[in-house]
């Protein structure tokens, strides 16, 4: 008989808990499990009410995973959000993880990772979320990365946004500013590529916007393409499907200069959240208005053009 989970007021049947989904980590599915059940406290919240992308290994991330938008055959009781395609007719079925039942039966199917929309089924079609993507090239030093996280952080404080930050559990940093729901998606692609276009330019050498890998040299890219309609950034506390296990991990802005972007394992989450507050808990107090803060950042950059 398969083992079941008993989480809130749902049985989940479980399966394979002693596969090695990392293999050189020795992190079983069992210990992926039990890893998502410590974090759902915190996760769930980011989680809740967002379209999601799963990201799946069945047979562990030696072998080729893949990602999934629309899952079948979830049981009646789990939200799904049915989003009307937007060059045709018709829809497509998402589902959404409001609760920690939802969050081990995802992971049970070796959902490995978890991509969340910047917006939620409240206001589909206006996000809550603006996300700058620091992605740097092999041989780019801590140091430089974390530098650009400040550089990018001052910006948008200057702009009048309130920006977060995560260490990815990959190679970068996301730093991530709530907004209030006023803007379309296209507004906010539009305002994160300016932002992002601004600190390039400052520093050419070494920040691009350049979309295609051929165009970007040894220089980080500022990614601005998150905010997109159907887009996704990894979600907070989730495990990523690489060697080290890491887990990508909000941080306050205090703790960057210590920190790197692979630096948290399902060890030290674990040990994190026993100690300290989520701190990206109160995000949602600090959401700006998307016409204000591009009206500063075209009045900066009109400055900068006299």
């Amino acid at each position: 008989m398969a083992p079941v989970l008993h989480v809130a007021d749902r049985d989940i049947n479980v399966s394979s808990l002693d596969k090695e989904l990392f293999p050189e980590d020795h992190v079983s599915k069992g210990d992926m499990l039990l890893h998502y059940g410590t974090v759902a406290d915190a996760m769930v919240p980011h989680l809740a009410g967002r379209p999601l992308t799963l990201r799946r290994f069945p047979h562990g991330i030696g072998t080729e995973g893949f990602f999934q938008k629309h899952p079948s055959g979830l049981p009646g009781w789990m939200h799904v959000v049915e989003i009307a395609h937007k060059r045709s007719e018709g829809s497509d079925p998402y589902v959404v993880c409001d609760d920690a039942a939802t969050l081990l039966y995802l992971a049970n199917l070796t959902a490995i990772e978890f991509h969340i929309w910047t917006a939620t089924t409240a206001a589909l079609e206006r996000p809550d979320r603006l996300v700058i993507d620091v992605d740097p090239p092999p041989g780019v030093t801590v140091a430089e990365l974390r530098s650009v996280a400040r550089r990018a952080r001052d910006l948008c404080t200057e702009l009048g946004l309130t920006p977060f930050l995560q260490a990815t559990g990959g190679r970068g940093y996301h730093v991530v500013a709530p907004l209030d729901r006023s803007a379309d998606f296209g507004f906010v692609r539009a305002l994160a590529g300016g932002i992002t276009d601004r600190l390039a330019a400052a520093d050419p050498e070494r920040l691009t916007t350049a979309f295609r890998k051929n165009q970007r040299g040894d220089r980080i890219f500022l990614d601005a393409n998150r905010n997109g309609h159907g887009q996704t950034f990894v979600a907070p506390y989730s495990l990523r499907a690489r060697p080290g296990a890491a887990v990508a991990t909000p941080l306050d802005w205090s703790e960057l200069s210590r920190s790197t972007p692979d630096g948290y394992t399902t060890a030290s989450i674990s040990r994190r959240l026993a100690r300290k507050t989520d701190p990206w808990a109160d995000m949602d107090d600090h959401a700006a208005a998307p016409a204000e803060v591009r009206e500063r950042l075209d009045a900066m950059n009109g400055t900068k053009a006299a």
